[in-house]
């Protein structure tokens, strides 16, 4: 009737399953994991690995993951990486038919759960497996599997990747990119829309912090694709600026030997001891290509500015002139020029609208959000419920009794 309120889909009715790639950490992934779990608390969760410690387990707001058959291989624990030829399987082997809602936080592999037309399926994607597309030469390279043996069976492994990720594309009814970037790459791979939503970041945990000291810092992980090397190599040129790094990982020595004396490498440190690095640099410094990048949002937060590698997500979380300078190039040459850029211009950063910035990407503003598109998309998907409150329930999901088709069931009369 005119007038009268469309019904609408009752989110708290639905039996909703997340699904995560691996669980080992707590990185820009995770954190988004964690707070789907708290807008969901009647979902239930699964993941190819679980390997959270105790410690953390928190992140998990108090569900214990379904876990794949990747669980119990040899050295999963530290290894699951190297089971990826498996991870396409072991992800079709959740039996998620009794759900209504899957929501998939994608790192890798989870986008390819199995569903039924039935069901709604939701993709959030952190990252996809850049390894196998925009990465695939370097990791050859980085590796030493650009020849040989050795060399064809990774080739013929990533092949196989890719026809797969490419073949299931289509299995999320609608795709959730965490930053423009990331729907550009959605679109390349795929040939796939999707709407962006900021992934969360707990600006909440980083107070403004005006006062600066007189060094530059990095943090990452020491690995090839991020890049470290450009940093070290600017700033060896450079010997009169400090700079920090902090993290850990399998480059630390070779990147340690190339340093200078003016290159301090801090290694891996406890959270908060890392936030008080950041708050008390002049600009923390991004080299490599990030989905969305979190921990310059964090900085932000700190009243730290930016200097960014222009590429990926940088134009959305690094504002030019008001909350760092971005470089163009991944060149040592092309960094020494964005710090001297920054050095110019260093006294008209303003921390409080470096603040006000990272606000917008919120805890708060990223439920707010995402718990609005999933209605959306609720409400649109189960349009054909049954009720006539203005809180309709699922239609009852047909269960077969007997193979045989009726002349109804085959569609005829």
């Amino acid at each position: 009737m005119i007038g009268m309120r469309a019904p609408t889909v009752d989110i708290n009715s639905l039996k909703i399953a997340i699904v995560h790639d691996w669980l080992v950490g707590y990185a820009g992934g995770e954190m988004v994991t964690e707070q789907i779990l708290h807008m969901f608390p009647q979902a239930d969760l699964f993941a190819l690995v679980d390997f959270v410690p105790e410690s953390n387990r928190g992140i998990l707001v108090g569900r214990t993951p379904k876990t794949s058959f990747i669980q119990k291989l040899p050295f999963a624990r530290t290894k699951y990486r190297t089971y990826l030829p498996f991870l396409p399987y072991a992800t079709e082997q959740f039996d998620l038919s009794d759900y209504d809602l899957i929501i998939s936080s994608n790192l890798a592999v989870t986008h390819g759960v199995l569903t039924s037309a039935e069901q709604l399926h939701l993709c959030y994607f952190n990252n996809t497996m850049i390894y196998a597309w925009d990465l695939y030469h370097h990791y050859l390279k980085v590796g030493g599997l650009t020849k040989g043996l050795r060399s064809l069976i990774a080739k013929a492994v990533m092949h196989y990747i890719r026809i797969w990720d490419a073949s299931t594309a289509h299995r999320a009814d609608k795709l959730i990119a965490n930053s423009a970037y990331m729907g550009r790459r959605l679109m390349k791979q795929y040939g796939r829309e999707s709407t962006v939503i900021f992934p969360p970041v707990d600006v909440e945990r980083f107070s403004l912090h005006p006062d600066k000291e007189d060094y530059f810092i990095v943090v990452a992980r020491l690995v090839p694709f991020k890049r470290i090397d450009i940093v070290v190599d600017a700033f060896n040129r450079m010997p009169d600026r400090k700079l920090k790094i902090v993290g850990g990982g399998p480059d630390m020595e070779t990147l340690s030997r190339r340093a200078g004396g003016n290159i301090e490498f801090v290694g891996q440190v406890p959270l908060d001891r890392v936030n008080d690095y950041v708050r008390l640099a002049r600009a923390l410094i991004q080299p490599s290509v990030e989905p969305f990048g979190i921990s310059v949002i964090e900085a932000q937060a700190t009243g730290t500015p930016i200097i960014a590698y222009r590429g990926a997500a940088s134009p959305e979380i690094v504002k030019e002139g008001k909350t760092g300078v971005s470089f163009n190039r991944r060149e040592p040459e092309a960094l020494v020029d964005a710090v001297r850029e920054f050095e110019g211009v260093e006294a008209d950063f303003d921390p409080r609208v470096l603040r006000a910035h990272a606000e917008e990407f919120s805890i708060q503003r990223f439920r707010e959000r995402f718990m609005d598109f999933v209605k959306a998309e609720a409400e649109r998907h189960f349009s054909g419920a049954v009720g006539t409150d203005e809180t309709r329930t699922l239609p009852v999901k047909r269960r077969w009794t007997s193979p045989e088709l009726t002349a109804e069931d085959d569609g005829r009369e």
